[in-house]
């Protein structure tokens, strides 16, 4: 999120927006990134299991990562025209949980949806908040298409180091501490 820490409400739903996906642009992505068949060739996706072509359920998480970024950017201007600091994201250690429930087919409009679900300050990240974030996509049936349980970094506002986190942080800017200290 692209607020403090201490400031990110926890489930409180946060539309993202939605995307309409066409039959071209299905295609297209697919020719790139999941060349399979049933993604890319209309005639012989008639004749998978899904009766048709269907969006790589990697499209439709990379429409949602989109939606989520320009969110964090939309979020960032509207504090900063507010007179406000927006705090910093950091990256995501990783995904839990992803799941491709129902089939997106061309024409299908995609809704988002991120939830933070709960947060916690780092233990080995000094300065640093968890966020543990729930991205769902519906369908225009209301249909869960995907689904994904996210971590995310946020970092705290009112964060002061102590002595010794203070003292760790002035060695590593030596560069032989640094390389001392660095996995090999």
């Amino acid at each position: 999120m692209t607020r403090w820490f201490e400031d990110i409400e926890i489930n409180k739903p946060i539309f993202l927006g939605s995307h309409k996906f066409s039959l071209e642009e299905i295609i297209e992505f697919n020719k790139q990134y999941d060349n399979q068949y049933f993604h890319i060739d209309p005639e012989l996706a008639k004749y998978s299991h899904f009766g048709g072509i269907i969006a790589s359920g990697w499209h439709t998480a990379c429409v949602g990562q989109r939606k989520m970024v320009d969110m964090l950017f939309a979020e960032e201007e509207r504090l900063i025209e507010e007179g406000k600091e927006p705090g910093v994201s950091g990256p995501s250690p990783g995904i839990n949980n992803m799941t491709f429930r129902t089939p997106v087919r061309p024409g299908d409009e995609v809704s988002y949806q991120l939830t933070i679900t709960s947060k916690r300050k780092s233990n080995s990240l000094p300065g640093w908040g968890l966020l543990f974030l729930e991205i769902k996509a519906t369908n225009q049936d209301n249909k869960l298409v995907y689904r994904a349980d996210i971590v995310g970094l946020s970092k705290l506002r009112d964060f002061k180091p102590n002595l010794k986190q203070k003292l760790a942080l002035l060695l590593m800017k030596i560069p032989l501490f640094r390389n001392l200290f660095r996995k090999k």
